[in-house]
């Protein structure tokens, strides 16, 4: 990937880390940079110990079910703009948790995105754990990609006016 031109970003198949993967796309195309997909997972053994699963996926099994994801998503984004199908992408599954990987992958590169999947009924402004992780711990600038608006079918009334909110 040439001398660290890279924007590192979280993949892990959700609609909001397509959004992250979009958004990483076109930063790295602007700049000129590659892109390095991060999809981080835990050991099947982790999963038999918190769900009480018996028949465990293989090491290779978990990863290449990552990747299948990840190559989805990418696939997906690249299919509604061919143009950032450009950009060099290294695909990467690593074990551990999300949060520490991102930042580890993220050491000496130009960006870290991530997508916002906060909780609870606030949703819209509470940062969820991976993304308060990284931009509380990462050395490189971090940008947090929010999903997109839905649109609704609820035609506004005549008198309708906007209303400001100011955003803190």
């Amino acid at each position: 990937m040439g001398e660290s031109r890279t924007v590192v970003v979280g993949v892990d198949g959700s609609p909001e880390s397509r959004g992250a993967l979009r958004f990483a796309l076109e930063d790295a195309r602007r700049r000129g940079a590659a892109v390095k997909a991060i999809t981080a997972y835990l050991s099947p053994e982790y999963w038999a110990a918190s769900y009480g699963l018996s028949a465990l996926p293989t090491i290779e099994e978990v990863v290449e079910d990552n990747v299948t994801v990840m190559r989805d998503a990418l696939q997906a984004v690249v299919g509604e703009t061919p143009e950032l199908g450009e950009v060099p992408v290294d695909v990467i599954a690593l074990p551990g948790a999300p949060a520490r990987v991102l930042i580890e992958q993220s050491q000496g590169a130009e960006l870290l995105v991530v997508g916002h999947r906060g909780r609870g009924g606030f949703r819209s402004a509470v940062l969820g754990s991976v993304g308060l992780h990284c931009v509380l711990h990462a050395t490189c600038p971090v940008t947090i990609v929010r999903p997109e608006k839905v649109a609704t079918t609820v035609e506004p009334a005549q008198d309708a006016r906007p209303v400001f909110v100011p955003i803190y």
